[in-house]
């Protein structure tokens, strides 16, 4: 389809060039016949006939056929021996002459009626501009079919080249779906349709397979870390239930069953919330937030709890532009889990450090601690939902508040990293930086 598209634009080109060249040749001959005229009538009738005879001996070729021809069709001095047959008087027209040697010239003339009752004939020969028609003609043919044929063959080609592209990725995607989701479809990184079509779905096959990883790993982290609570509580119940125990003693056990019961459930609010977050779609509530009031809200919340472990909470706000486009609860959620796992993983007396910094682009939260840090190799793995190193498993939580923080991230389009501070752990969340 493209090829007859490109066809008939090159035709409809030419053709129009064709027209616009011939039609130009053609008018530049009638504009000379036509100043010939003018000049041959200014003249006088005997000086007209001595010129046209002169004319005639010098173009023995007659190229430049001039007659004069009495009133009565006769012909007075001139290559022309007939008066060839026209419609009007100074009206360009055209005839072929039969030569003496058997050559047929195409002639372009221009009859005149002259003062004197005589008639005036100048003509051109024209026989090069219809050569010139000829060649262009059969260049446009020429051109075209080999346009035709290159274009065919060049169809062709791209046809079987997509073609195998194709096939590659309908292998890949076959994988693929028959369950390897760290396959992705190839590319060529020339960035064409295809490239970019691919670099898509990759892009959506890598968040499928984190999302997939990240569900394997909540599976996998339920099972290991609401067993023990749940063993716990059941424990607790069947021991109450086989002993005799006075009343105080079944309200303590009851009391315990309660506490271990609430604790699964605010894992599993925690679960949903972050659920919640990450199948937000919807930004339209987003507004302009400042990073720097954010903050300021968060320390004064945990102000208090630092001062009892003697800790020194510090803010440090920025000079710039502190905006970014959000949700203000969420951000403000997400910094608050910071903080508290800051002043949780710390030793007392030492200090907490929350800064905002902004450059021309950016803007950003950094909080830091002088606690034990984040080893490198779980840096990764500390955004899992339920995920607890070894060195955490006996402090207060439930390993989900940074999977929060980076669902929040997340939503935003922010970057959440992790960075060992020496001592102690700096995160930092840098988000596109909004003018107010």
């Amino acid at each position: 389809m493209f090829l007859a598209l490109f066809g008939c634009s090159f035709f409809a080109l030419f053709g129009y060039i064709y027209w616009q060249t011939t039609g130009y040749l053609i008018s530049e001959v009638d504009t000379a016949l036509h100043r010939e005229v003018d000049r041959q009538n200014a003249q006088e009738p005997a000086l007209r006939r001595t010129e046209i005879l002169k004319h005639t001996e010098q173009d023995p070729e007659g190229r430049l056929p001039y007659t004069l021809f009495d009133s009565a069709g006769t012909t007075i001095a001139g290559a022309l021996s007939t008066l060839p047959t026209f419609s009007a008087y100074d009206k360009p027209a055209e005839f072929f002459w039969d030569k003496a040697n058997g050559h047929d010239r195409p002639i372009r003339y221009l009859v005149h009626k002259l003062d004197d009752g005589s008639t005036l004939l100048i003509g051109q020969d024209i026989h090069d501009i219809r050569e010139f028609d000829e060649l262009l003609v059969n260049a446009l043919v020429s051109g075209g079919s080999l346009l035709i044929v290159v274009g065919l063959l060049g169809a062709i080609a791209l046809g079987v080249s997509a073609r195998r592209r194709l096939d590659v990725l309908s292998r890949s995607i076959k994988i693929i779906v028959e369950g390897d989701l760290s396959g992705r479809l190839p590319t060529r990184g020339n960035n064409d349709d295809i490239d970019r079509i691919a670099g898509v779905v990759n892009g959506m096959l890598d968040a499928l397979e984190r999302l997939m990883s990240e569900v394997k790993g909540v599976c996998d982290d339920i099972a290991h870390d609401l067993r023990t609570p749940l063993t716990r509580l059941i424990a607790g119940l069947e021991r109450a239930q086989r002993r005799s125990l006075t009343q105080k003693e079944y309200a303590s056990a009851i009391d315990t069953a309660i506490e271990d019961a609430k604790g699964l459930m605010q894992t599993f609010r925690a679960l949903l919330r972050i659920s919640e977050i990450e199948g937000s779609a919807r930004r339209s509530n987003f507004t302009l937030v400042g990073f720097n009031q954010i903050c300021a809200d968060a320390v004064e919340l945990f102000e208090p709890l630092a001062d009892e472990r003697g800790m020194n909470l510090e803010f440090k706000p920025c000079e710039g532009v502190d905006t970014v486009m959000g949700d203000s609860q969420l951000l403000f959620d997400a910094v608050c889990n910071l903080i508290d796992n800051a002043i949780k993983f710390s030793p007392d007396g030492s200090d907490v450090e929350v800064t905002v910094s902004a450059d021309s682009n950016n803007c950003g939260i950094s909080i830091r601690d002088h606690g034990p840090g984040i080893p490198e190799e779980e840096r990764e793995a500390v955004f899992r939902r339920l995920y607890r190193s070894e060195s955490s498993r006996h402090t207060p939580g439930n390993g989900l508040g940074l999977s929060m923080v980076s669902a929040v991230a997340r939503l935003h389009d922010m970057s959440l990293q992790v960075h060992d501070a020496r001592p102690g752990c700096r995160v930092d969340l840098i988000g596109k930086a909004q003018n107010a």
